[in-house]
């Protein structure tokens, strides 16, 4: 039971605001990822350089400037300030997970797994919603069709109530000067 409110201690939405979408990749942020295992961000930069092998560039890699610039002008992060003078690490769900183990404590520990569920429930709601928007797309093209239906069948109604006149020969006595 303790272990369950430890991990509720972290709200979604905590963390769900701290995830970022760069590079078509999610990530957080070295400083973010601090604050969430209660240690110093520098302190958690150096477990990571002294275990550098452990963390490929499909786990983690280092934003570039422009990258920082376009977070900042998004109001992602409020300065770069905030950053410490660096240029922050970005860990993806593989690396976070991997934070846990170089860190090494039951915090860190207990963090990582509920950051990966909130992941995995991210996923789960991104797959739910293309879900959704495919049976919309697929109605709206029923519905298209069904338009261009409706259009023909009013189109063919307008015809037989209002049918076409044509002339019609006329009857009875001509004049002389008549055809």
């Amino acid at each position: 039971m303790a272990k369950a409110s430890k991990a509720a201690i972290i709200a979604d939405e905590v963390v769900m605001n701290k995830i970022y979408y760069i590079r078509k990749q999610k990530v957080m942020l070295d400083r973010d990822l601090a604050g969430l295992y209660g240690v110093q961000a520098i302190r958690l930069r150096e477990q990571v350089k002294r275990n550098i092998e452990r963390f490929p560039s499909n786990f983690m890699f280092r934003l570039t400037e422009k990258e920082v610039e376009a977070m900042v002008s998004q109001n992602a992060i409020p300065s770069k300030k905030q950053l410490g003078g660096y240029l922050p690490y970005a860990f993806t769900e593989h690396g976070v997970l991997m934070l846990s183990s170089v860190l090494r404590s039951e915090k860190a520990m207990q963090v990582s797994i509920r950051v990966i569920e909130i992941f995995v429930k991210m996923r789960e709601m991104l797959s739910f919603h293309k879900d959704i928007l495919l049976q919309l797309q697929k109605a709206e093209k029923k519905l298209t069709a069904h338009d261009e239906d409706i259009q023909l069948i009013f189109k063919y109604l307008k015809q037989l109530l209002n049918p076409p006149q044509e002339p019609r020969p006329r009857i009875g006595f001509r004049r002389s000067d008549e055809q």
